[in-house]
């Protein structure tokens, strides 16, 4: 959170109107081409630069000519009062919001200040490290070289790994210029070459100062163009910084730096390979030796990402192998460092911006979907945005079925990490007395192969005991993590059934269809997390029925089955009334050529007999009435079954007949609520009346497809059979 006085000036830059901004940028140009500068100066830079990071105007300003001033305080080296500290910040603030300002007169010049301040910076520590006493005299005060983190003194030109006591200022602009050097590289491409007046090819060094003829007599790199030149500098820079990260830093901090500055300097060298390939040779032996420095601690996880990042780059052009970096980065990774939230944010990150990438390059990173999922089990709340992205290249017709599962299961998958940490932590002797059955199972050697599968790296494992494990999970399933882990399930379903329409095919289809009806009863037992996930699939069996119709003949046994089963309308009200629906909507010939009067009858008799018994029995102990929608379901779903098999029109027209009359005594065991009851016995007195006539009835309860899917915008004529039909039967239409 920000202070309330820096809240105010954010909220001022904010608010500043653009006729102001003008007149500001105004005055700043001509305080700048004074020669001296003083406080007032870098008071005003530093504003422009809030301005510039919290208003939307610098988006829309032309900042051309004040980027030119900048660069002519950048060019006098001789400026009192203003250090060139303050005007490099500003000048990235100035690229970052208003890229199109530069000119290549700019490029060029920057490219060579950057050549300067990367490659020939001082070696010697600034004058704040001067230790002279009373006595110390003017040859006595010589500044002491620069070291390295290790102690030792550089032998090597300065970078921001060199210690010192006090900097100078070409040594701040060293580490500025460093800090800064990835976005320049990535941003002068985006300049116009139209605006040059100036040749792009200017062999000449960057100005007369000491530095430059230094730096012209030490390399034959001052032949290269500016762009080129700093490239190569560039490239020595990362070189020495990877070199300096081999030493032993005496302190914590400096280690961090280290790591810090690998994590740039590879960035910079992908950069750079990126635009010119001939570096590609020159750079992987370093990055080649990194990784297998680096590869065996995992405390070095995010300075590996960019090495990955420059192996997925670069790896094809060099021809190295690189199954080694993947198995660590999609195995080891996300095995061991699933609660490291930081690398689990950077390591999405790497996936989602390298999709494309990863499924040309490597492809078999969706078989470590198990392990990628740890993450997202372990930090669901925090990480859904990345899966909800990552989920759709993760489905293919060889991992869809065990993806599902393996979503179905996250929240085991959460409980059984926290039980590994907490079995890494624990004695033995303490699991007992803490009384978590669930550590106790997770340390049993019977039970292991259920959590190992649990915890596996790659697809192509099955399970057949779930319903053990998720007895052996029962205590965890209120455990927060595991109930954070439970509500993000529907959300990475629904990403799941929309991504894998594209790629399954009607058998791929088919599969799912099982694994909905068998799964709808073996989930974890967390509150409302049955509900959900039956509401889901409930949604999506609509979708892949209406996609393909024939799945409905080709699963018909066990859709039956799951219809036939009574119980299922008390427990899994919402998955068995859309059972129903699509049994009746799609088994028929108008569908499927296969559909048999022989199938059609069986379907019916099965949902008779449910219908039958729910309607003249009690609920089961403890348990609530059936849905009224569950009923009128079933009614509607009898009465097209009817409609195309004319000889079973008599037996459900017996039923209806009998509805009506039973429910004239007033309240019956089946249905408590009133209201609900004269909506059933309507329902079925309007389906009653509509069997008398077959042919109507088929055709309002079967409409064709001109009917159900008209062209009226093409043909009006097609809309004609709909004035030949009653009023009800239009209705009944569109509500069936």
């Amino acid at each position: 959170m920000y202070s309330q006085g820096s809240e105010s000036l954010i909220r001022q830059a904010r608010d500043i109107e653009e006729s102001e901004l003008q007149k500001f940028y105004s005055r700043l140009i001509k305080v700048l081409k004074v020669k001296e500068h003083g406080h007032e100066t870098v008071d005003s830079l530093q504003r422009l630069h809030l301005i510039l990071s919290a208003n939307k105007y610098s988006r829309q300003t032309d900042l051309s000519s004040y980027c030119t001033q900048l660069l002519r305080n950048l060019e006098n080296r001789q400026s009192e009062g203003l250090s060139l500290t303050h005007t490099l910040p500003i000048l990235n603030s100035v690229i970052t919001h208003s890229p199109d300002c530069l000119t290549e007169d700019h490029v060029t010049f920057l490219s060579k200040k950057f050549v300067d301040w990367l490659r020939y910076a001082s070696i010697t520590q600034g004058g704040g490290a001067s230790s002279g006493g009373f006595f110390t005299g003017p040859r006595s005060r010589q500044p002491p070289p620069i070291t390295e983190l290790d102690g030792t003194v550089s032998g090597d030109f300065f970078t921001v790994l060199c210690v010192g006591q006090g900097f100078t200022e070409d040594q701040w602009m060293n580490v500025y210029s460093f800090s800064m050097l990835r976005h320049w590289l990535l941003t002068y491409h985006s300049v116009s070459n139209g605006n040059s007046t100036v040749d792009t090819d200017d062999r000449s060094e960057v100005d007369g100062s000491v530095v430059s003829m230094v730096s012209a007599t030490s390399s034959s790199s001052r032949l290269l163009p500016p762009k080129e030149r700093l490239r190569e500098k560039a490239f020595q820079y990362c070189q020495r910084l990877i070199e300096q990260c081999d030493r032993k830093a005496h302190k914590k901090t400096d280690t961090d730096l280290q790591k810090a500055c690998l994590v740039e300097a590879v960035c910079v060298l992908d950069c750079v390979c990126s635009e010119d390939t001939s570096l590609v040779y020159r750079t992987f032996p370093y990055i080649k030796a990194l990784f297998g420095r680096l590869s065996s601690d995992l405390s070095f996880a995010r300075v590996l990402l960019p090495v990955a990042q420059f192996y997925l780059n670069h790896g094809e052009v060099a021809a190295v192998d690189c199954d080694v970096v993947w198995k660590l980065v999609f195995g080891r990774f996300p095995a061991e460092l699933f609660n490291d939230n930081f690398l689990a944010h950077e390591l999405l990150r790497f996936l989602r911006l390298n999709l494309d990438s990863l499924k040309f390059r490597v492809p078999q990173y969706t078989h470590f979907f198990p392990n990628l999922l740890k993450m997202l089990a372990w930090n669901s709340p925090a990480l859904v945005d990345e899966f909800v992205d990552l989920m759709p290249s993760l489905v293919t017709a060889g991992t869809a079925v065990e993806l599902l599962h393996t979503l179905l299961d996250l929240p085991c998958l959460s409980a059984t990490l926290v039980l590994q940490l907490r079995a890494a932590s624990l004695p033995i002797a303490e699991a007992g007395a803490r009384g978590l059955v669930p550590l106790e199972a997770f340390r049993n050697p019977s039970f292991r192969g259920l959590f190992l599968f649990l915890l596996r790296t790659e697809a192509g494992d099955t399970i057949d005991r779930l319903s053990t494990l998720h007895e052996l999970l029962a205590e965890a399933a209120d455990w927060p993590r595991v109930v954070r882990c439970a509500q993000i399930v529907p959300v990475m379903l629904h990403v799941f059934f929309n991504a894998v329409i594209k790629v399954a095919d009607e058998q791929l289809l088919a599969h799912l269809i099982l694994v909905i009806l068998e799964r709808s009863s073996l989930l974890l037992n967390i509150p409302s997390y049955s509900k959900e996930i039956h509401r889901v699939f409930s949604c999506h069996l609509l979708n892949l029925c209406k996609l393909h119709p024939s799945l409905v003949v080709d699963q018909s046994h066990e859709l039956l089955e799951f219809a036939g089963t009574t119980t299922n309308v008390y427990n899994k009200e919402e998955i068995y009334t859309h059972v129903v629906w699509v049994l009746g909507e799609y088994l028929s010939v108008s569908c499927d050529s296969r559909c048999s009067v022989n199938l059609i009858t069986s379907c019916f008799e099965a949902l008779e007999a449910v219908l039958f018994e729910i309607t003249s029995s009690t609920p089961p102990s403890g348990g609530s009435c059936p849905a009224p929608r569950v009923i009128t379901t079933l009614m509607s779903a009898m009465a097209k079954l009817a409609s195309r098999s004319h000889d079973l029109i008599p037996r459900v027209s017996l039923f209806l007949s009998k509805l009506r009359t039973v429910t004239r005594g007033g309240s019956v065991a089946w249905c408590a609520d009133e209201e609900d009851l004269v909506s059933i016995v309507t329902r079925g007195e309007e389906l009653w009346s509509l069997l008398k006539t077959p042919g109507v009835a088929q055709s309002v309860l079967t409409p064709p497809s001109y009917i159900t899917e008209p062209r009226w915008h093409r043909d009006t004529n097609m809309a004609m059979p709909l004035r030949f039909l009653p009023k009800t039967s239009i209705v009944f239409c569109f509500a069936n």
